[in-house]
């Protein structure tokens, strides 16, 4: 009988959103008290603008991470208007891609999403153990 991660590495875009997901939940475990990480600047630099002004701090990149996880686990949810503004703007700059091969198009997504899972689950771990140093916890 073949592993469970062995049967995922066929599917790897699951196995990639299953590890972003795994990586979140270790980070609530671990930080018990998410309000030490407010006020703590980030030492990475996000693009913050086209995410949320609240990530400036660790506390902020913690909330982001986790709503990214619920959006991942349960599907998209409408956008407040200062995000839907935002998202319009990345929709018109895309426009000239509308007219590609739809093959290449899907490849293009795929590549970025994975690029995009996979910086995510690095930065929630760095958060986990930016965390840990925090509370004077050895990895």
């Amino acid at each position: 009988m073949q592993s469970a991660d062995a049967k995922f590495k066929r599917n790897s875009l699951f196995l990639t959103l299953r590890q972003y997901s795994s990586a979140v939940s270790e980070m609530e475990q671990t930080i018990l008290l998410p309000s030490l990480l407010r006020d703590m600047p980030s030492d990475e630099v996000w693009d913050c603008e086209a995410a949320e002004e609240t990530c400036k701090d660790l506390y902020g990149n913690y909330l982001m991470l986790k709503a990214i996880r619920t959006t991942v686990e349960s599907g998209l949810i409408p956008l407040d208007d200062h995000k839907a503004k935002n998202n319009t703007a990345l929709n018109k700059t895309l426009e000239p891609l509308l007219d590609t091969d739809p093959e290449v198009l899907f490849h293009f997504h795929v590549r970025g999403l994975f690029s995009v899972m996979s910086d995510l689950t690095k930065k929630t771990q760095t958060l986990t153990e930016k965390y840990m140093d925090i509370i004077g916890v050895a990895n």
